[in-house]
């Protein structure tokens, strides 16, 4: 063997139970799994994991680390965490596929999410197609990713930030452009449905890109139409679509937010309940925390956002305009903002691009505007123009109890929906899996360690179709974790975002050490993995 690692407490993936174990690893994939008692493994290097947990590596199944991957070889705030593969091209906006246009348009948009916005240049924008994204993360990056085709940039390549449906040419050169991505080694395809211009699709258009992925053998993962009012009636309509279209369905961030669903997530799972046990072919995602994260352009009615960037920023410029976006913001309640009035003290700032800004960050709107003695929406408005639609916000609207009841489901995966941008981002970001195991599995006994790790491993390399991944298992690929069940815990917290967590010595990909000892290596053994022989 290259490496044996004795007598760690393997948690393997598949949600049994746990045994003390000798596992070796030769060229990058397990060799065997020795119990305590049988033969022993001899290797040239040994690892003694007395008193460590042994688990395959962590999948983060919604990540905003599109760009972080490229420009940030050190990437801890996913490796320290555990986590050996990331699912990008998330929420419907991502950077491939795109032509020049429509890559300058989306770089605006998702700026906030991502960095990398126009003046950027710590990226080199050298792709244009999914094929050629992945080809940029094979030459090495600090974890694995898989990809998801965004059909929000694929509708704005095609169609621009029109609110109209597509003309069947156009609805044609969609359906190609997805199976493209498909074929390239996308896994599936993301919306993002409270998102311009995404959210401009309807039922039937869906339908028929969910056609397409399912053709290719990829799934569908929305963010949906409401997480707020409408919640119940959004999720009920994407199991209706997903089973029409014959997609197999991953719903982002499960929650069930803002007072109108407080002790409502048990109406959520028996929705699903239903459509599993009729034969649907669903799983879904949460993060471990009640804030959600968006930026605070995200909350604006769709119809400002029609015309792309620019077009936004001159609407909030006008008055009049701009007192039509403040009411169905503050009394209707926006489409952007699920159907609820905001509340602008929930609405806390995270992260702007301009320096100028950063007194806003880590106050609530509310709190700057009282501060200056305005109205909240014009703080707002003002934060707005002056960032370019870049800023990134915490908005307090989830509810615990769902939280806890949402991860005990049968088809949870974890997924930290982390935005690394900001100078104050969501600690779910840095800490989402230590989060389930110190805090959810040792302190509240939420999930037992071995349900937890099957959430977090085996169940989502399960649902990206990968049969050598997400379990310890001789002939599977040696990307692997050890931690301490007594200590594991995430060193972010909403004050501090960015520490790092602690009780995770070890983690390694492909038989290579990531980290070892606590400490970041300089090995970069990352690459994209795609649906197929590939992968």
């Amino acid at each position: 063997m290259d490496l044996v690692i004795r007598g760690a407490r393997v948690v393997d993936g598949s949600g049994g139970p746990s045994c003390r174990a000798d596992v070796g690893v030769r060229e990058g994939r397990i060799a065997a799994v020795r119990r305590e008692g049988e033969r022993s493994l001899a290797g040239r290097r040994t690892l003694d994991a007395d008193g460590l947990a042994l688990a395959p590596g962590f999948v983060d199944m919604h990540a905003h680390s599109d760009l972080a991957l490229l420009r940030d070889p050190d990437h801890s705030a996913k490796a320290a965490q555990g986590v050996t593969l990331e699912v990008l091209g998330q929420d419907g906006l991502s950077y491939a596929p795109a032509d020049d246009t429509t890559l300058e348009a989306v770089r605006t948009a998702i700026a906030g999410w991502n960095g990398g916005g126009p003046g950027d240049e710590r990226v080199d924008f050298d792709w244009r197609t999914v094929g050629g994204y992945l080809d940029r993360l094979d030459r090495g990056v600090a974890v694995n990713a898989a990809y998801l085709v965004p059909q929000g940039t694929v509708r704005m390549m095609v169609m621009g930030w029109e609110d109209r449906p597509p003309a069947p040419a156009e609805l044609d050169r969609m359906k190609a452009l997805v199976a493209e991505g498909l074929e390239q080694g996308a896994v599936g395809m993301s919306s993002g449905l409270t998102y311009t211009p995404g959210m401009y699709a309807g039922d039937g258009e869906l339908t028929e890109l969910c056609r397409v992925v399912a053709r290719h053998g990829g799934y569908y993962c929305p963010h949906h139409r409401s997480y707020g009012a409408g919640a119940l009636a959004a999720y009920a309509g994407t199991v209706r679509l997903a089973r029409v279209a014959g997609c197999p369905l991953h719903l982002a961030h499960a929650t069930m937010n803002f007072g109108v669903n407080a002790g409502r997530a048990g109406e959520l799972l028996d929705l699903l309940d239903a459509a599993l046990d009729a034969g649907a072919d669903i799983t879904l995602d949460t993060y471990p925390y009640t804030p959600g994260c968006t930026t605070l352009a995200a909350l604006l009615p769709s119809w400002a956002g029609e015309g792309g960037p620019e077009t936004v920023l001159a609407r909030l410029r006008d008055a009049e305009v701009s007192e039509r976006i403040r009411r169905d913001l503050e009394e209707t309640g926006s489409d952007g903002c699920h159907g609820v009035p905001v509340d602008w003290g929930t609405v806390e700032v995270s992260g702007v691009h301009e320096a100028s800004l950063a007194a806003h960050v880590g106050r609530t709107v509310a709190r700057t505007a009282a501060l200056r003695g305005e109205a909240p929406w014009t703080t707002a408005r003002r934060l707005l123009v002056e960032d370019r639609l870049g800023t990134t916000i915490l908005q307090h609207v989830g509810h615990e109890e769902n939280v806890r009841t949402i991860m005990r489901h049968r088809v949870h995966t974890g997924g930290s929906d982390g935005i690394l941008e900001g100078a104050k981002p969501h600690p779910r970001a840095y800490g989402t899996f230590p989060h389930y195991l110190g805090r959810y599995v040792r302190e509240l006994g939420v999930l037992s360690l071995e349900e937890a790790v099957a959430h977090l491993s085996g169940r989502p390399a399960a649902r990206l179709g990968l049969p050598d991944r997400g379990l310890v298992r001789p002939g599977h690929r040696a990307d692997l974790v050890l931690f301490d069940p007594e200590t594991v815990a995430a060193g972010a917290t909403f004050d501090s975002p960015r520490a790092r967590p602690s009780g995770i010595p070890h983690v390694l990909i492909d038989g290579r050490f990531v980290i070892a000892d606590g400490a970041r290596t300089d090995v970069l053994a990352g690459r994209s993995v795609r649906r197929g022989p590939r992968s």
